[in-house]
Order: C-alpha cells, then sequence, then structure tokens
C-alpha cells in the first residue's frame, strides 16, 4: 500500500512512541540509551497528541505509523496545557531519573524552554520523525505542508522548529523546503523558522 497522511487518532500513541524513540538521537535510533524507551517520547510527542491531537497527523503504511507530525499552534497557551495538564504525572513518573536521563528529564519538567522571544513572529512550533524506510518519498515535505495549510486557515501564519545541529540530514532537509535559521543559542539547538 502506498503510504497515506492522514489525522493523529489515539490508536497511533504506540507507532507514534516507537518512531519518536527510533530516530531520537539526532535522527538515528535511541532504543535503550535512557533507562525507559517512553523518555524521549513523554518530552517530544506525548504532550502533543494528548494536548493538542487535532495539531497531528501521521504517515499510515497500511500496516503501521511509519512517521509523523505533532504541533503546537500557540506555543505560548501550549505551555501553559503543558504545565497544567502535562507536567504533574511528568515529573511523578521520572522523580527519580539517572544520570543519563537528566539533561532529557529537565527539558521535560521546563516546558517555559519553548517560549523565546525571538521566536513570537512564529507562534506555532513542531515536532516531525520518519522511519529511515519513510524517508527521501517527499512524505516530510507533505506533512508540513499538511501542517501550514491546517495553520494557515486557522490564520496562524509563523511556524518555528529547534534541531539538533548534529541532525545534519535535517537541517538540509529544512533548508530545502523554505526553512531558515533564526539567531538562537537555546540549550545549544538551532532554531529554524518559516512564515
Amino acid at each position: 500500500m502506498t503510504p497515506v497522511i492522514r489525522p493523529y487518532r489515539p490508536a497511533d500513541r504506540a507507532d507514534v512512541y516507537d518512531v519518536c524513540v527510533r530516530t531520537g538521537a539526532a535522527g538515528q535510533d535511541a532504543s535503550g540509551v535512557y533507562s525507559t524507551d517512553d523518555l524521549l517520547p513523554d518530552v517530544f510527542a506525548g504532550p502533543y497528541i494528548d494536548l493538542e491531537p487535532e495539531s497531528a497527523w501521521v504517515v499510515d503504511d497500511g500496516s503501521r505509523v511509519v512517521g509523523y507530525i505533532v504541533a503546537a499552534a500557540d506555543t505560548r497557551a501550549f505551555v501553559g496545557l503543558y504545565r497544567e495538564r502535562w507536567l504533574p504525572s511528568f515529573a511523578a513518573k521520572y522523580a527519580a531519573g539517572s544520570a543519563v536521563d537528566e539533561p532529557i528529564i529537565q527539558m521535560g519538567l521546563d516546558p517555559e524552554r519553548m517560549l523565546l522571544p525571538e521566536l513570537s513572529a512564529y507562534p506555532a512550533h513542531l515536532h516531525i520523525d520518519l522511519l529511515p524506510q519513510a524517508q527521501g518519498h517527499g512524505l516530510g515535505r507533505a506533512l508540513i505542508a499538511t501542517l501550514r495549510a491546517d495553520l494557515h486557515h486557522r490564520g496562524i501564519l509563523g511556524l518555528h522548529l529547534m534541531v539538533d545541529p548534529a541532525n545534519t540530514s535535517a537541517r538540509a532537509f529544512y533548508d530545502r523546503i523554505g526553512f531558515v535559521e533564526l539567531p538562537s543559542g537555546a540549550l545549544g539547538i538551532s532554531t529554524f523558522s518559516v512564515a
């Protein structure tokens, strides 16, 4: 079956978590890196599919989800929801993390890290991941086009994302589709935006 992009459904949760982990080390597999494979998705995917599922789409290959895009249409509002509805259970779950887990746990405990003054013109932000077999077929471009069309329909014109500088293939992809790097040293992560 040809992969299709469709809205996220709650039944996709385990696949979204799996994709997040299998692409979580600068685009490479992060399985087994942390004390639990839930850690990365509990920061970078779970809050989005739980708090703003209307801004999530998946790539379905007919047997499973092989990629996704999740977003917050209004980062400031999302941070408030995260703090109120996601953070209490996250903090309880990761109260005793290992030293390896600590940097990611700290990101999960600090949703305000998403609020950077230089991003005020780009209120929406996204996370996108595709398994290797789904890459190179235009699906990432199509996911971003789907999200941008939805945001535009809702009157949201500015969109940003952050990427690990070590993920050079992702950086090249964002350049090709019109994202522009912004000056931001937040957490040593490069920030890209598109209007």
